[in-house]
Order: C-alpha cells, then structure tokens, then sequence
C-alpha cells in the first residue's frame, strides 16, 4: 500500500509498488547534516594548534633567558664618606672631672650645675677636722725641733770653743813640756860635771816630770773636747734633720687639710654636680676612681668624639673635613674637621685597647677620632650623641657604577664558563690534571661588573677606587654610557657569564590599591 505525505498544499502519493524493496537513501542526502559541524570544529583545532605552537616557540625561545634590572655608567663627582657614632665632648685640655682626694663628708658646696667658674675659684669643702688637727700638731713639732736645733747649734759652739781653749792648754804645756826637758837635759850634763848641786838637778827633774804629766793631761783635754765638738755637731745634724722631717710632715698634713678644699681646675662652666651637702665621698683606690664631685668644661671649643671601625680608618687624616649632626639638635648639620686619631685600637665590647689587653681577640675593633665643630652651637653639654661624617676623599667626574653592580668571581669560574662546550668528564680529567699552584690561581678572586652585549650578560673585570653613599668609582674597565646590570641580589649572585638576558626595570614595592 502506497505512503501518503501531507502538505499544506495537498496530498502527494508515493508510485512505488507495495511489493518493492526500500530504495536506500542516497549518501549526500544521509551526510548532509555531520558536514556542516565538522568544517568549524577543524578550524577551532587548527587554530587552537597554532597558538601552542606560537607559545611553545615563544617558551623555548626564552627558555634560559633571565630577567635583570640594568643601570647606566655615569660620569659623576663622588665623596667617599665615613660615618661613625660617638658623643660630644670638650678637648682634653679645656675638661675636668674632679673626684674626691680624701675620705669624709661633703660639708659645703658653693656653686651649682651651670655656673660659670674661674680657675681657682673655690667649689666645695669637706670635712677637715682631723686634717686641720695634724696640721697644727705638726706644726708644734715643728717649732720643738727647731728649737732643739738652736741649742744643739749652741752646744756646738761651746764644744768649739771648749776645744779651742784645750788645745791652747795643749800649746802651753807643750812648751813648758819642751823648756823643762832643755832644762833637765842641761842640768843632767851640769850634775854629771859637779857643776850644780844634785838640789838643783833634782828640781829641774821635777819640773820636767810635772812638765811631762801637764802636756799629757792638755792633750786628754783635747781629746775629751774634741770628742764633746763631735757630739755636739751629731746633736745639731739630728736637731736639723729632725726638723727637715717635721716640715715633711707638715707638708703632709698641710696636703691632706688642702684636699679637703675644692677649687676649680679651669676657667669655664659646671656640668656636673651629683653630690649635695652631707654625703659621704671616699677617694679612688687601686684602679677604681674616687666619688665624683663634679665637672668643669671650657665650652667655647666643641669636638665630638666618635669611634671609626678598624676598615675606614686607614681612610681617615688630619684635616679632612666632616659634618656633624647631633641628635639634641635634629635637622641641623654643622661643620668640623678631624682634629685627632687614635693609634691604639679598641675593642667594641670590652673598651680595652690591644696595648691594655693582655690576650688576643677576635672582636671587632674601633680607633677613637675627635672632629672638631667649626661652629660650635650654643648651649652644649658633654655626652650629647652625635653622629660624624667624614669626607675621606672626592673625585671629580669620576666614572662610576652602583655598589650593588659590584660582585665576585673566581678565576676557575670564569675560565669554566669559558670551557662550557667540554663534556663534564673532559672538565673533571682537566681539574684533576691541575697543579697546586693552578687549583689557587683557580681561586683568585676577580671582581666585575655584567655589561650588556647583545641581550646577553658577560662578565667585565674592573680596578675600582673610592667608594660613595650608594656608588663606586670604576678606575678601569668601563666607559661612561654603557649598560650594566644593577640587580637583583639574588640574580648578580647567580649569574653566569653570556647569559641571555631579559630587561625588567620596572619598579618593585607594593602598590598603591584604592578601594571602597
């Protein structure tokens, strides 16, 4: 039976005998609909291919590449400037910290802190009532010795003049020593010839004997006075040293009672008074420092007094100008110029210096530089912090480079980077072949900056000079204008000779974001 087909038009009759078989549909009509879907889908693949391959080509293009920020060599006029930290402080010469010479109790103090002094002047008092005490006992023994000395001087004198008129007792009977032996020895001849009476000889022979006793006698006289004159000039030496001894003392006692008054060392200004009447003050003993009384500064000469570290000092001389800022009087700086340095080195944590300490040590050290003010401020104190920057040495126009663009090889690393084409057991073989000798010449260190040639970074060798705040000066191996790398840390660290490079300036921090 015939298929019917309605349409709006009409009814249509298929021809085809009941009996037939289906005829099949033919294959553009079965196929029409797939065909319209497929020709977009192959050219979204397409399409989808071509972008992989343009960014895997991009990919491995870049593959190796590493982003840098560079910087330019510039010619620039650059000051390297040592900074150190210390505190102000009066010269030597124009300071004084008294401390106390004596024990006792502080009985008078007739300034106070701020007061303008004259040398001289007297500042304070203690206790003195044992010290005025010795003073006056000595003084009495003084008076005893010098009195004993008058007369031990007197009993020389009569000893001397005892002995004088002893030895003209000796002269006397020495000479009728002599007269009666002429007289007995002619007497003696005379009796011998019967020409005087044996009376006669027996009186002369008397007369010698007692002649004879006589001068032994003036000369015993003479000796006792002698010996008297002697004890009397041993008498009067001791009364004089005696006194030269009493005076000693006295000064002593004189010394100690002066100790006791305080006057002031210099002309200037009290800037230090940390005692009160009443107290208590002991004197230094050993190596500790007695109470202190207080402090006189001449002012009208400020200099700050800082510590350099061991590495700038051999940069520092006499002369050189700096600048001062002290934290007392902020955004205010003031001239100076460096006035001493120190030659013996001090330890930071210990303040020993090396001639003091009698054992080595590792500790970082400082050398102590005075600067002194041009223009000293009104109104200063010792102790006040202060900051000194001293300008160690200028250049004009000089050729230079940021400090972070300086970084270090070794000798093997470049002459490696150079050998990179060998295979890793050729380098190895090569590294063993070296000698002692070539493996230090390996380790030489050789600093440099990257420039940048043909997007690439290669190592450039340089002689620098002085250094700056934040530049170097580059003595040889770059021209002004040329381009380097400047950071970062982490990539100069890295970085290898003929690396391919990749230029990122753009600066880096946290964004500003607004938001509501």
């Amino acid at each position: 039976m015939g298929q019917t087909t309605e349409l709006n038009l009409g009814k249509i009759e298929n021809s085809e005998p009941e009996n037939a078989s289906p005829r099949p549909m033919p294959p553009i009509a079965k196929n029409a609909a797939p065909k319209r879907w497929k020709k977009p889908l192959l050219i979204t693949l397409g399409i989808v291919v071509f972008i992989g391959l343009v960014v895997g080509g991009i990919i491995w293009s870049k593959r190796g590449v590493v982003a840098v920020q560079t910087g330019k060599v510039q010619k620039q006029d650059l000051s390297s400037i040592v900074t150190a930290s210390g505190e102000i402080k009066p010269p030597d010469q124009d300071f004084a910290s008294v401390n106390a010479n004596s024990f006792g109790k502080i009985t008078e103090i007739l300034v106070k802190e701020g007061d303008h002094v004259k040398k001289g002047q007297l500042l304070m008092r203690t206790e003195d009532v044992q010290q005025t005490a010795g003073v006056e006992a000595q003084q009495a023994a003084l008076i005893t010795a010098q009195a004993d000395s008058a007369a031990s001087q007197a009993a020389v004198q009569s000893a001397a003049a005892a002995l004088r008129t002893a030895e003209a007792d000796l002269a006397q009977a020495q000479a009728r020593f002599n007269q009666t032996r002429d007289d007995y020895a002619r007497g003696e001849q005379l009796f011998k010839d019967e020409l005087i009476a044996k009376q006669t000889f027996d009186q002369r022979l008397s007369d010698y004997q007692v002649a004879q006793a006589s001068l032994q006698s003036a000369q015993a006289r003479v000796s006792q006075a002698k010996a008297q004159y002697q004890q009397a000039v041993y008498n009067r030496d001791m009364a004089k040293a005696r006194i030269a001894q009493n005076r000693a003392q006295l000064l002593g006692q004189k010394d100690a009672l002066d100790k006791t008054i305080y006057t002031s060392p210099l002309d200037g200004i009290v800037t230090s008074l940390p005692v009160h009447v009443g107290e208590n003050v002991v004197p230094g003993i050993q190596n500790q420092i007695g109470s202190q009384l207080f402090q006189v500064s001449d002012l009208s000469t400020i200099t700050a007094e800082v510590k350099v570290d061991e590495t700038d000092i051999i940069n520092v001389k006499l002369g050189q100008p700096a600048e001062v800022l002290i934290d007392a009087i902020p955004n205010k700086t003031f001239t100076a110029h460096v006035t001493e340095l120190g030659q013996s080195a001090i330890g930071r944590t210990s303040g020993q210096t090396t001639s003091s300490s009698s054992t080595p040590t590792e500790e970082a050290k400082d050398f102590l530089v005075v600067v002194t003010l041009d223009n000293p401020p009104p109104g200063m104190r010792p102790g006040l912090s202060a900051t000194a920057k001293i300008t160690s040495a200028t250049r004009k126009d000089a050729v230079t480079v940021p400090i972070q663009a300086l970084t270090i090889r070794t000798r093997g690393e470049l002459e490696a980077e150079k050998k990179k084409k060998d295979t890793k057991g050729a380098a190895m073989a090569a590294e063993s072949a070296m000698t002692e000798k070539q493996k230090e010449k390996a380790k030489e260190e050789i600093q440099g900056v990257f420039i940048i040639k043909n997007r690439r970074a290669v190592f450039q060798p340089v002689d620098t000079g002085i250094m700056g705040t934040t530049d170097i000066e580059v003595l040889k191996g770059l021209k002004p204008g040329e381009e380097i790398v400047t950071g970062s840390y982490q990539v100069l660290r890295t970085l290898k000779s003929d690396t391919k490079i990749k230029v990122d300036n753009t600066p880096s921090g946290p964004t500003n974001q607004s938001g509501s």
